[in-house]
């Protein structure tokens, strides 16, 4: 019979390139969610979230995250997202609409802008409008939605599935 020992900490997996999927999250209600953002961000070696408002990050939830990875602040999330595209990123929404796809049949491009909804409002038509494409994660009970850090946890660790050295 196989002996597990418990592993605190176990150093992260060493990525062969930097990764390519950086977070574009509207603004939050809550710096809660966007401290555990950065969290996601930090284990998953994504160096960048763009956050459409000035939000203090709790270092107690964020933990070295808070070090690595960068909040760039916008005031408008559609230019940001534009200028994404024109810099080949591929604009990936996180949300329930019409045409979307299941995130379990989805094949994320390597360079791919991760697009996140408020809480409760989710994307707007504005920015629904710059999107590539939508994935929408699929729910078998009510609530009809995940919590948005839960959702986007799931989205981010099924690109890291896709693409695990970078």
């Amino acid at each position: 019979m196989t002996k597990f020992e418990h592993i605190r900490h176990k150093p992260p997996c060493a990525l062969e390139q930097p990764r390519q999927l950086l977070l574009v999250v509207a603004p939050l209600r809550s710096s809660v969610n966007l401290s555990r953002m950065v969290r996601l961000a930090g284990c998953s070696g994504i160096s960048q979230i763009i956050h459409g408002a000035q939000m203090k990050v709790d270092r107690n939830i964020a933990r070295d995250a808070a070090d690595c990875v960068e909040i760039v602040t916008r005031r408008s999330l559609p230019p940001a997202l534009n200028k994404l595209r024109e810099d080949g990123y591929r604009c990936v929404g996180l949300e329930q609409t019409t045409h979307s796809q299941s995130l379990h049949d989805y094949s994320f491009q390597r360079r791919t802008a991760l697009v996140i909804g408020a809480e409760r409002e989710g994307l707007s038509p504005e920015i629904l409008n710059c999107l590539d494409d939508v994935v929408e994660i699929p729910v078998w009970g009510s609530p009809a939605s995940y919590n948005v850090v839960t959702a986007t946890t799931m989205a981010v660790y099924e690109y890291c599935r896709q693409y695990p050295k970078g």
